[in-house]
């Protein structure tokens, strides 16, 4: 990775190093069953191509992210793909920083330091998250990053030792929760296939929330500050895992036009999970015979956390959201496919008119009366 002088706002290579230092081991596995598990998995997200197109009624259209590839991937090479993504991703915002602070006097040397800094923080938030995803379509893989990528920039990542990590801890058949895993990532992967436009969305709604962050470094720095005292202050309590006082991270950049913007980005992402896991377990009976025992225990392992540091994390890191998400989203999902059929919700799909809203999560027949009622 290249730098810009050494004044870069996030020193990307520390933060890589720092992660992968302070990343856990993954669970026992020898080297035989390890390969066995990098074949199988790549073979479940092969076949679950098929179960979910068919079943969503979605297909690949021409280039457009059919060919991005399938990474079965261990922690470290989680964080060097999210690290890649997220250096693209934030790159436009990070350059209006580094251009503001080299106008400042001795924004060259405090820049240095900050970015050593900011590089080690970053670094050990994705140490944290590296050891509980289980998979993930990477959707703004950069090319030139070290891992392949498709066309349309997507890839699909796989986390190996995680995945086995949790079969275990589940108790559940490790054949049936692999493919379990592949059918909502591979969910994913249709989704951006299927619909040329959503990655372009996406990006753009994403850099109108950058582009109205303050580029003040000095502000900036104040507001992760807040962030890191919150959290540090939280870990100090007893009991029960508090509420950081500054709420998640993303509470900490909001104007009105980003929260606006968050809105409508939290409603594509409550749809996109909730599609995933509508998908995977209706997917699921025909091809994961334990595929009941596995959402009752792994619902009951999402809702219960896990130790209070973890709590305040997610917290923190807005995790708690994403778990909403997902709940909110399937029940959308459901509720509209069983009012007018699959073909019917399909054309949540048509523009970024036709996505729901925040609201329209929640209330699906508000989705289905605007949509519908407009087509016909």
């Amino acid at each position: 990775m290249t730098s810009l002088g050494g004044t870069e706002t996030v020193d990307w290579n520390l933060a890589v190093a720092t992660a992968t230092r302070l990343a856990r081991p993954g669970p026992d596995v020898g080297r035989e069953e390890a390969r066995a598990i990098v074949a199988e998995l790549r073979g479940h997200a092969e076949s679950s191509h098929e179960h979910v197109t068919g079943f969503t009624g979605l297909s690949p259209a021409e280039q457009q992210g059919a060919d991005a590839p399938v990474l079965v991937v261990d922690r470290p090479g989680w964080v060097r793909a999210n690290v890649a993504g997220f250096r693209e991703l934030l790159s436009p915002l990070l350059t209006k920083v580094e251009q503001r602070r080299g106008a400042t006097p001795g924004g060259a040397v405090l820049g240095a330091v900050g970015g050593k800094v900011t590089g080690v923080e970053v670094g050990m938030l994705l140490s944290f998250l590296s050891s509980r995803v289980l998979g993930q379509f990477e959707t703004f893989a950069p090319a030139g990053s070290g891992l392949p990528a498709g066309e349309g920039g997507g890839r699909l990542l796989l986390v190996a030792p995680n995945i086995v990590h949790v079969e275990r801890e589940l108790d559940v058949e490790p054949h049936d929760f692999r493919m379990w895993v592949c059918l909502h990532e591979e969910t994913h992967r249709t989704q951006f296939s299927a619909v040329p436009w959503l990655r372009d969305h996406l990006e753009g709604e994403i850099q109108t929330f950058l582009g109205e962050t303050e580029v003040d470094p000095s502000t900036l720095l104040e507001r992760l500050r807040e962030a890191v005292q919150s959290f540090a202050g939280s870990r100090q309590q007893g009991g029960e895992a508090p509420e950081p006082a500054a709420g998640s991270l993303t509470d900490l950049v909001q104007t009105p036009a980003q929260r606006e913007v968050l809105a409508r980005l939290t409603a594509v992402m409550s749809l996109l999970e909730g599609h995933a896991d509508y998908v995977m377990d209706g997917v699921g009976p025909q091809v994961v015979p334990s595929v009941a025992e596995i959402r009752e225990k792994f619902q009951r392992r999402r809702a219960s956390g896990a130790s209070r540091l973890d709590q305040v994390m997610r917290r923190v890191l807005g995790l708690d959201a994403k778990l909403r998400q997902y709940k909110e989203g399937e029940r959308f999902v459901r509720t509209v496919v069983d009012e007018v059929g699959m073909e019917g919700f399909n054309r949540v799909w048509t523009s970024p008119n036709t996505l729901p809203t925040k609201a329209e999560i929640d209330a699906p027949a508000d989705w289905i009366a605007r949509v519908h009622r407009r087509a016909e």
